[in-house]
């Protein structure tokens, strides 16, 4: 089958020329603030977070998306300065996240920084961070441990070793060590970790569980929800991740059945009965559901809208590029035109901020935590930074 031939849509270089000016503006105000920018709070104003979080690393790599487009070496002092500010978190173990934190800054320097000193010295960063992320990997499980104990939404359950679908997203770090140091053992425990997400953290319609609790022997023993509706719902950025990290994966280690469960998992959420028609995801696919009943406790709230989530739309716009490149034929179109179509939309000022506002900001209306009612419908750090990301792939698209 033949495709049309492609040609690079417009709006790619004005988004990333407005996005550098809204930076500029939003790195003025993290200074003021001294923080890595993460959200807005209730009042519109920005709000920001330090490096233990697991969102630090998304600004400064978001820095290095618009450097690598615009050579502006304002920007690029800001993703220095920003991307630097995080080294003590290179032994961050209280949590899963340090690939989040420490690949996204670092590892975009890696690629778009042409100075042969830094490049060795963030490189030894990136290996020690891969180290410290195998602090929290037990090999009777086969899994890196999200979380510390927790307990489920009913408070009946405690999780002991809990393993969210997030934490496919910090692999890539890992596999990356691997590459550095001729060490397998990172990508090892990699594959492990895929390997039994693969099993576990999917329904048979490749829709996606959010968390799964194991016991010390890798048994999963409970199947549940900490951000969605409902334990059986398809949280729409769990989907997302889900979709981005065995794509991933797939590239990383070219196993066919990682590639398998992308296209499926991907087909899923761009084939989705609830999708609406301008591919931005409602934050959990089956809250508007007529007869979709929650178990999760919203303490009494009432939901009279459902918010959109673009940051799912983001990830997944950026995952189905790399996918559209590893399929073929009809799968290879329906990937890249819907990513296209995202991003077009993410692009316009439904969702893309004036100069100014939106805290700083490049998209409105994304969804951290809505049962936790945490930053629903506004600003996330994370949404533009994959929201950039995608753009850089589509625009290197051929």
């Amino acid at each position: 089958m033949n495709m049309t031939p492609y040609k690079q849509p417009a709006f790619i270089d004005a988004a990333f020329k407005k996005a550098e000016k809204q930076y500029h503006y939003l790195a003025k105000e993290a200074d003021v603030l001294k923080k890595f920018p993460r959200t807005t709070d209730k009042n519109g104003k920005l709000k920001g977070t330090d490096e233990w979080d697991w969102t630090g690393g998304f600004f400064p790599g978001s820095l290095w998306y618009i450097y690598h487009q615009t050579a502006n070496e304002q920007t690029k002092a800001a993703a220095i300065k920003w991307t630097e500010a995080l080294e003590k978190a290179k032994d961050l173990d209280q949590h899963h996240d340090i690939g989040f934190v420490m690949y996204c800054s670092y590892g975009n320097a890696i690629k778009y920084l042409k100075d042969p000193a830094k490049i060795k010295e963030y490189q030894d960063i990136i290996v020690h961070s891969s180290n410290t992320a195998l602090h929290r990997y037990d090999p009777k499980v086969g899994l890196i441990k999200s979380w510390n104990e927790k307990k489920s939404w009913d408070g009946k359950t405690l999780w002991k070793y809990p393993v969210i679908i997030d934490n496919m997203m910090n692999l890539e770090m890992l596999c990356y060590a691997s590459d550095l140091t001729g060490d397998p053992k990172y990508k090892k425990v990699a594959i492990s970790h895929a390997d039994q997400t693969m099993k576990n953290h999917f329904r048979p319609d490749y829709s996606t569980y959010h968390v799964v609790d194991y016991d010390s022997q890798g048994n999963a023993i409970h199947r549940q929800t900490n951000q969605g509706f409902a334990d059986n719902s398809t949280w729409s950025r769990g989907q997302a991740w889900g979709i981005y990290g065995f794509t991933m994966m797939y590239r990383e280690t070219k196993k066919s059945e990682y590639l398998k469960t992308a296209q499926k998992a991907a087909k899923y959420y761009i084939q989705h009965q609830n999708m609406p028609q301008d591919n931005i995801p409602y934050w959990d696919f089956n809250a508007q559901q007529a007869g979709f009943q929650s178990d999760v406790d919203f303490s009494g709230r009432q939901l009279s809208y459902i918010p959109r989530d673009a940051s799912a739309a983001a990830i997944v716009a950026s995952a189905l590029v790399e996918l559209a490149g590893f399929s073929k034929g009809k799968d290879k179109e329906l990937f890249l035109n819907f990513a296209k179509q995202t991003l077009e939309t993410l692009s316009e000022p439904a969702y893309f901020a004036d100069y100014q506002s939106n805290g700083g900001f490049l998209l409105k209306h994304s969804v951290g935590s809505l049962p936790h009612n945490s930053e629903v419908d506004g600003p996330l750090t994370y949404a533009d930074y994959y929201y950039l990301e995608a753009l850089t792939r589509l625009k290197k698209w051929k």
